[in-house]
């Protein structure tokens, strides 16, 4: 039986408009010249970004929600949907989003979705709106929790409860919280982090709801310096279409001029920064790891707290044209 759950995106829409309404006429009323702020095509692009991502979310959706369908019946597990279930699969929907929302910063191809997300150089409400077109990269991260029994109406439950918390950590209107708010939580602090352009803050601070993921897994960076919003190289376009296909364009420019096929590989599914061995990218040293590897030093974001190093796989990757850091 299918749990009977709201839509919360549905029902979020007039306060996800209210507040931008009012961030908007506070920037009018209250100028800040060092904030990036609104700029009328920037958000018109973020606005046809989101509308056009709930098109291509039903037609992406026909496939997946078979594939889920197809392994909530073959499990023989069953979680129940009541409070504190609900309370259970929202804690781990988040822990399987911090590790989706890691890999599609570090795993090039799923980056080329993701850098959607990242292409303004402005960092508001209307941000958040601003999603990809090609999200079916995204389920296989949520395969466990189908397999435990959780329906996959309520994972769309917890997916966008998660996904309205985050729209309002899109500003630069709220300063930093209360410590305790700012230890357990994703906050609009945190998010200005991981948004920022600065070589320091470049893959931190991916949790969605909760940061306590990138505070045990060694991605949380503390907000020191004032961020710089935007990729390493940007787009400098409005156009969505260009938005969208940007990265993947790039992808196929890089592969039909690799010369190995370990290099095609590598320009797929490695880290948007890598590079072969032996080659050099404008402003940027590498050193030679291996043979189809590279690795740039960064320097840590300012006054970030020490943390264990994350796992290997999912490493730092150095910066690259068009990658958000």
């Amino acid at each position: 039986m299918e749990p009977n759950l709201p839509d919360v995106v549905l029902w979020s829409i007039p306060a996800f408009v209210l507040l931008t309404v009012i961030e908007m006429v506070s920037y009018r009323l209250h100028p800040d010249e060092d904030a990036a702020g609104y700029e009328t095509k920037d958000a018109a692009t973020s606005v046809t970004m989101g509308l056009g991502s709930l098109g291509f979310d039903l037609l992406w959706k026909i496939p997946i929600l078979a594939i889920y369908m197809g392994v909530y019946e073959l499990t023989p597990l069953r979680v129940p949907v009541v409070w504190w279930t609900v309370l259970l699969m929202l804690l781990a929907q988040d822990f399987f989003y911090y590790w989706s929302h890691r890999g599609h910063h570090v795993i090039r191809i799923l980056w080329a979705c993701h850098v959607v997300h990242h292409s303004s150089e402005k960092f508001n409400l209307t941000t958040a709106l601003r999603q990809p077109w090609t999200s079916a990269t995204v389920w296989p991260f949520y395969l466990p929790l189908i397999a435990c029994g959780v329906h996959p109406a309520a994972l769309a439950f917890c997916q966008s409860a998660n996904l309205v918390y985050q729209f309002w950590v899109h500003t630069e209107r709220v300063g930093k919280l209360p410590r305790p708010f700012e230890y357990v939580l994703n906050t609009p602090s945190h998010h200005r982090v991981h948004h920022a352009s600065q070589g320091g803050y470049l893959d931190r601070n991916y949790g969605g709801i909760l940061i306590i993921w990138d505070r045990m897994f060694g991605s949380f960076a503390a907000e020191a310096e004032r961020p710089v919003y935007g990729l390493t190289k940007n787009i400098s376009t409005y156009n969505p279409l260009r938005v969208a296909t940007h990265e993947y364009a790039a992808i196929a420019r890089d592969v039909r001029a690799a010369d190995t096929w370990s290099e095609r590989a590598g320009r797929v599914f490695r880290g948007p920064g890598w590079q072969p061995a032996g080659a050099v990218t404008a402003g940027t040293a590498t050193t030679a790891v291996s043979d189809t590897t590279s690795v740039t030093t960064l320097t840590p974001a300012p006054s970030a707290p020490s943390a264990p190093s994350a796992p290997d796989t999912l490493s730092p990757q150095a910066p690259a044209p068009e990658r958000a850091l």
